[in-house]
């Protein structure tokens, strides 16, 4: 079961007509999956597109989406977009047509802290995408966390029809530590900064992740932590300025990564599966915009999985699609990971 993740930075040029091409460079990609002789092809910004280029993936995780909760229309728009059948694919390999898939979303209602730059709530928000034939294996549940106001975090639960084995994926769009202030979502009361607000957001999504594996859950956590985790994450240099980066750092992975080393709390035992798989190989997910692609990069976005998961054999691979092509519109790249969780496998054609 192939799960993909991507900070799309907006929804909106997705779902503009026509659209044949990303903001393309003129420059060549310089993926380390390409030849970088060759220009990339730049692929259109279109979810159905993306999906079939990827061998029609069991789940994709959208963060940044900037949808207001009020916006039926474009949230409709979404899921004509992942399902809107071209030509094209009507005649794809076999005869076959691809897959249909729902789309579900968890959008801000937090009137004091997801206002957006015009007052609208077009601002964070997530989009958990799954394939409709996954629940003929699986017992599915998606739901939201009532802690959550600002449309950062969605929870598909995944229960193997043939195995009995639970999966609990967690779609993140973890805060951005900043100076501004955090405001109480009901009164509006200031309760101090953004980075006292990512540190509470780290320990009320280790709680949420305790609570679910005394269930008998395995955990998966994939997306935009705003977190570069270690000095290999970061391009030139791991940001360390202001100080606050430094701490709400090392909270993450006391949290999240470094076990039970150090601390006498209940922490939360997770695996960072692209470098543990990767070892010390340096490759980014965030390229800013405003700079020459690869002058200023972070490894943002990635999957952690409980220490039991990891052990039980459950995650099997995972990759990062860093070129300027598979950037697109956005300011970060794709990544994937690939899991099992039953007897039966989903069978996705390709390796992605």
């Amino acid at each position: 079961m192939r799960l993909f993740s991507w900070n799309i930075n907006g929804i909106a040029p997705f779902l503009q007509k026509p659209i044949t091409s990303f903001f393309a460079s003129s420059r060549p990609s310089a993926s380390k999956t390409s030849n970088p002789t060759i220009p990339t092809p730049i692929p259109p910004a279109s979810l159905r597109g993306f999906l079939q280029r990827n061998n029609w993936p069991a789940i994709l995780f959208l963060q940044e989406v900037k949808i207001a909760s009020s916006d039926e229309k474009t949230q409709d728009a979404v899921r004509r977009a992942v399902n809107v059948r071209d030509p094209g694919e009507e005649l794809g390999v076999g005869g076959v047509r691809g897959p249909m898939y729902e789309a579900h979303f968890t959008l801000p209602n937090d009137p004091h802290n997801a206002r957006g730059l015009r007052g609208n709530g077009k601002i964070y928000g997530v989009c958990s995408i799954i394939r409709s034939d996954l629940f003929s294996d699986y017992k599915a549940n998606v739901r939201t966390i009532d802690w959550d106001k600002e449309g950062r975090l969605s929870v598909v639960e995944l229960t193997s029809i043939s195995s009995g084995k639970k999966l609990a994926l967690f779609n993140i769009y973890a805060v951005n530590g900043t100076d501004n202030p955090y405001r109480d979502p009901s009164t509006g009361t200031v309760q101090g900064t953004r980075h006292d607000r990512k540190l509470a957001f780290h320990r009320l999504l280790m709680e949420e992740c305790l609570e679910l594996e005394r269930e008998g859950w395995h955990i998966l956590l994939a997306g935009d932590m705003n977190v570069a985790p270690s000095i290999m994450d970061g391009f030139p240099n791991l940001r360390t300025f202001p100080h606050q980066h430094v701490v709400n750092r090392a909270d993450f992975n006391t949290r999240f990564l470094n076990g039970k080393k150090g601390v006498e709390e209940e922490v939360f035992e997770g695996v960072d599966v692209w470098r543990k798989l990767y070892g010390d190989e340096r490759r980014y997910t965030y390229y800013s915009r405003g700079r020459q692609w690869g002058s200023s990069c972070d490894r943002v976005d990635y999957a952690i999985v409980g220490r039991s998961m990891w052990d039980e054999g459950l995650v099997t691979g995972a990759g990062i699609l860093d070129s300027e092509a598979e950037r697109g519109p956005s300011d970060h790249v794709p990544i994937w990971v690939d899991i099992r969780l039953g007897k039966e496998n989903v069978k996705v054609k390709g390796d992605g």
